[in-house]
């Protein structure tokens, strides 16, 4: 979300300022639509930030917030108060402006412009690393309720007098291990999503070889 000024209308009788103000407020590409609710917010938190909203200001300015097109806000407003002064305007507002547009940003997980490709792939990482979580948990996990059924059933068939029962409760605990070890694989993962640095391993050295690359090139190593 990226707002911008706009300075619109009839001078003031010093020709010093303009009675008219705009802000145009437009959504990053790809960005998804907001509902009617998140667009009315938008349009009073902008209009706080810029100082045209004055809460129990009963003299303010009039303005209204206009969306010709998707993606896209107006907020027009008369400088000129119900008493005939005008309408002061805070400094630094580009500031302020985009301060509220990360703020909105974060509040109803829209896309910015300043950093879109990170901020998708950072959500889209929080929200795998919860799903995987879910599944791997040892307690109340989707895998959880399977394996524990696999190791009940294994537990039940082990000292069955048929071998080919034994045979089969043999490999349902070497299953109900597998379901283990996808456990906690998929919990490593959703520690690693949630924190790169804590699982990353550490870059080879330059010009040091890993293991791995010596094998596969052919390298032979002596003691």
């Amino acid at each position: 979300m990226e707002p911008s000024l706009g300075r619109l209308g009839v001078e003031s009788a010093e020709e010093d300022r303009r009675a008219i103000f705009r802000i145009d407020v437009r959504l990053a590409p790809g960005d998804r639509e907001p509902t009617r609710p998140e667009w009315s917010e938008i349009a009073q938190r902008f209009a706080r930030a810029a100082g045209i909203e004055v809460p129990g200001d009963e003299q303010g300015c009039r303005w209204i917030a206009v969306q010709a097109q998707p993606g896209q806000l107006d907020l027009i407003a008369n400088l000129v108060r119900h008493d005939g002064s005008w309408q002061p305007l805070p400094s630094g507002l580009l500031g302020r402006l985009a301060g509220e547009a990360r703020r909105l940003e974060d509040d109803l997980g829209l896309i910015s412009p300043q950093r879109p490709a990170t901020r998708g792939v950072t959500v889209a990482a929080e929200r795998a690393a919860v799903l995987l979580t879910q599944i791997g948990d040892e307690t109340s996990g989707s895998l959880a309720g399977a394996r524990g059924i696999v190791e009940e059933l294994a537990q039940r068939l082990v000292g069955h007098p048929h071998a080919h029962v034994r045979e089969a409760a043999h490999r349902l605990e070497w299953t109900a291990r597998r379901l283990r070890d996808l456990q906690q694989d998929l919990t490593t993962t959703a520690t690693a999503l949630s924190h790169p640095s804590a699982t990353s391993p550490p870059a080879p050295a330059p010009g040091i070889p890993t293991r791995s690359a010596a094998t596969r090139s052919g390298a032979r190593t002596t003691t």
